[in-house]
């Protein structure tokens, strides 16, 4: 009989705390970040995102980035826990990497920091503010220094499947980008469908062309939006490639940068921005990890409790969110007394 082929172990990362949380319009409370990060370390999640070091003045829903990083640290309720937690920052320009350096050399750090070059040269220009030629330079200067404080580095490759900017993009350059990611020193890789532009029928094929050229699954991550709802067919692809690295949202929530926080227009993502939340959004963790579970890929996490957080998370934000598993729940595995 024929049957699907996919790995039966994979690493589920979440991002709620940065990326989702970085597209709400209300600064979200620090305990309400503490809490969310705590109760998805407790569900079992290894790989997580806490903060963005880039200026406040942008970004204000990570005013709190020193202050949350020292709590989380310091927190009783995952004491022992976090130990095996790898806890990533985005540091996308030098004084924000300088930044978590430092942090990390008092010992309130993250374990991993990302930098973000998108193949298309507008986008990657628009997020990042200078060209991709200054960014790799900038890129090979810092990546030494990172390592030599105990950082791992991500470097993300985006606009993989087309740009909001310039339209179509070639999945050739992409798979060169990650050889320029690993070749300048970068740890892994994060595949990034920013927008949700990518079909499944190219997601199998660029992962496919990733893994042709860099065989080890553990050096990709697979991240995909839900703009287009394309986000769950994205990773039955992703997997049937053969990729073994995943990251989502509690809810779907998150995106893109908020440029309107607590009454104030601040820089955000600037003209492209989805001010509709129901647009945007990441594909949802609790939705991912139920459906994996069901088809018998371990993913070392609680789901119950996975399903839990992200209840919670809808009730932080204020609005249903994207994810249907909270609300319906797993799949029953026996007699439920129900009629």
């Amino acid at each position: 009989m024929a049957q699907l082929k996919y790995p039966k172990k994979v690493v589920i990362g979440d991002i709620t705390v940065r990326d989702g949380f970085q597209h709400e319009e209300k600064f979200i409370p620090t305990d309400a970040k503490l809490w969310v990060a705590e109760k998805l370390i407790q569900a079992g999640v290894k790989h997580m995102e806490i903060t963005n070091y880039g200026p406040p003045q942008l970004m204000p829903q990570f005013k709190d980035a020193d202050e949350l990083m020292k709590r989380l640290r310091s927190s009783k309720k995952v004491k022992g826990l976090i130990d095996d937690v790898v806890i990533s920052n985005i540091t996308i320009r030098e004084k924000a990497a300088m930044r978590a350096i430092e942090a990390r050399k008092e010992g309130v750090g993250p374990d991993r920091i990302l930098f973000m070059v998108s193949t298309s040269e507008s986008h990657h220009r628009t997020n990042s503010g200078i060209s991709l030629a200054e960014y790799w330079k900038m890129c090979e200067d810092i990546i030494p220094k990172a390592h030599e404080a105990g950082l791992k580095v991500c470097g993300t490759v985006s606009t993989i499947w087309g740009c909001p900017i310039e339209g179509p993009t070639e999945l050739k350059k992409a798979v060169e980008f990650t050889k320029r990611w690993l070749d300048i020193g970068a740890d892994d890789i994060e595949h990034a469908d920013h927008d949700g532009s990518a079909p499944p029928d190219k997601v199998y094929e660029y992962f496919s062309m990733v893994l042709d050229a860099f065989p080890n699954p553990d050096l990709h991550i697979a991240h995909f939006h839900m703009t287009r709802g394309w986000g769950l067919a994205n990773v039955l692809a992703a997997l049937q490639a053969g990729i073994t690295h995943f990251e989502g949202t509690l809810g779907g929530i998150g995106g893109q940068p908020a440029n309107f926080v607590d009454g104030v227009p601040v820089g955000g993502t600037g003209a492209y921005y989805y001010a509709d939340p129901s647009i945007t959004g990441l594909v949802s963790t609790e939705d991912m990890v139920v459906m994996m579970d069901e088809m018998g890929i371990d993913t070392g996490l609680d789901v119950d409790k996975l399903l839990e957080a992200g209840a919670m998370v809808e009730r932080i934000v204020g609005r249903r969110l994207r994810s249907e598993c909270v609300h319906t729940g797993r799949i029953p595995k026996g007699h439920t007394g129900r009629r």
